[in-house]
């Protein structure tokens, strides 16, 4: 018998649970539950599900002052004459070969 569970099947107690027991105590009436090993499928969801959470509100967040930036600047096209123009970098061309005489 080597591990203690081996132990608590063959009926055997641990000399520490056998302290926890109170004077008086029928050992042929005591049952040992033994707690089942932890699942760590909860924590691994409940941190998949954060993590999706807030990548959702971040990107609701980017969309909602998109939305705001873009109206913004139609109000202030229409009311007030300000305009918002993207520049485009003109094309660069490649200047032609130079002839060495």
């Amino acid at each position: 018998m080597r591990l203690p569970d081996e132990q608590l099947r063959a009926g055997h107690l641990p000399a520490d649970l056998y302290r926890r027991l109170p004077p008086g105590t029928d050992l042929r009436q005591v049952v040992i539950v033994q707690e089942a090993p932890r699942s760590y499928t909860g924590p691994i969801v409940l941190t998949l599900l954060i993590t999706a959470g807030s990548v959702a509100v971040l990107l609701v967040i980017a969309f909602v002052a998109q939305v705001i930036a873009a109206s913004v600047v139609s109000v202030l096209s229409a009311t007030c004459g300000v305009s918002y123009a993207i520049k485009r970098a003109p094309k660069r061309t490649k200047a032609p070969p130079v002839l060495d005489k």
